[in-house]
């Protein structure tokens, strides 16, 4: 099989990322939950994760790197824990389900909310972000890039504009981490969520949030933390605060195995690798007769995601095409990013995402492309 859905999660670990999260299930106890030697084991590991991705991230405290079971919990958390009735945020077109639903519910209980238009490449209206602003103002919550188009944000000029306006600024990093360079201080982000499974190259069920100095959030939950065991509320120093519960170990170990594994190897050779694949697959297909292809290419600075239609053809008809007479896995359908498609165009049809990891060929490139070609009859 080809596959190419990397952005919904990688398929393919490395092999120090399988070992590491079997090594945890066999020798590691309960991180924080007593003194034997096999709990101190998880500790340190899960205090060592929390090292790695504060240096990753540029996060000030390795504390401040809470963990959660995805980014759709982070941002749950982030959201749900920043802002509230009265408030007035500020996102985008771009976003997925993961930062829309959150915001929908908080808007429900008095939140207000505009959205930073797209045009039909999927561009932002930038000159919109100044005219959005109100007296009551309170954040910013935004994707880095767009999980359907790769359409890419600017964070320096985005936290630019937050903090000229004392804006909290909380970021989606589901589809960059791990392969695009994200520095919370100098790009003056507040808060940055991210999964483990995709470019990180951890296991399902990992995740969190680096939270910047200063930034108080309300938990989401509260439960079991291993300390203050005799107060009524939650703890409030992080990252007990956003933590109930035991913490997924096992995982954790397989997400710092993983993040060594991108320093590693290095940030900048996959995503050079991962755009490489993208653009020979776009190259493929963007003079193909009947296919329209979504998103701006004026720049190959953006995530290795092309979305494309075949003609009138269902998304999702396509994509099983290409998995039962190619063996290409693909994307088909609405990629939890509803506004995106309104602004595409492409509610009724869907589209077909391809997704790249530098693990993919320049041989599977265009092996889709030929497939894509072959489906529209050229």
């Amino acid at each position: 099989m080809i596959y190419l859905d990397n952005a919904a999660t990688t398929l393919r670990k490395p092999e120090s990322v399988i070992l590491a999260v079997a090594n945890a299930m066999g020798n590691m106890g309960n991180s924080g939950r007593g003194g034997y030697a096999d709990s101190l084991t998880a500790s340190r590991m899960i205090y060592e994760a929390r090292e790695e991705l504060a240096d990753l991230f540029g996060c000030p405290q390795a504390d401040h790197v809470i963990f959660t079971c995805n980014a759709t919990e982070a941002l749950n958390i982030a959201i749900q824990g920043l802002f509230g009735p009265g408030d007035h945020v500020i996102s985008t077109d771009w976003e997925h389900n993961s930062v829309l639903r959150p915001l929908y519910l908080l808007e429900e209980q008095g939140l207000e909310l505009s959205f930073v238009p797209s045009d039909a490449k999927g561009r932002h209206r930038e000159s919109m972000w100044e005219q959005l602003i109100r007296p009551n103002t309170k954040g910013i919550v935004c994707t880095h890039a767009s999980n359907l188009t790769g359409n890419l944000l600017d964070l320096k000029k985005a936290g630019r504009f937050a903090k000229k306006h004392g804006l909290l600024f909380v970021v989606d990093a589901s589809q960059t981490a791990g392969v695009f360079p994200i520095d919370m201080k100098e790009m003056q982000i507040d808060v940055v969520c991210f999964t483990g499974h995709k470019s990180l190259l951890g296991p399902q069920g990992t995740g969190g949030l680096c939270v910047g100095e200063g930034v108080k959030i309300r938990p989401l939950k509260v439960g079991g933390t291993g300390i203050l065991s005799y107060e009524k509320r939650q703890p409030e120093v992080y990252p007990t605060a956003l933590e109930a519960g035991t913490l997924n170990g096992h995982g954790i170990a397989g997400l710092l195995a993983g993040v060594r594994y991108v320093k590693e190897y290095g940030i900048q050779h996959a995503r050079e690798e991962e755009q490489h694949r993208m653009r020979e697959f776009y190259e493929g297909v963007i003079q193909v007769p009947g296919v329209t292809v979504y998103g701006d290419y004026s720049s190959w600075n953006r995530a290795p995601v092309v979305a494309l239609n075949v003609w009138d053809y269902d998304s999702a008809l396509v994509s099983d095409e290409l998995e039962v007479r190619f063996g290409i896995a693909t994307r088909p359908g609405a990629h939890c990013a509803p506004r995106m498609h309104r602004a595409l165009g492409t509610e009724k049809q869907g589209a077909v995402r391809f997704s790249f990891s530098h693990f993919n060929t320049r041989k599977q490139a265009e092996a889709a492309a030929a497939a894509i070609r072959e489906i529209a009859g050229e």
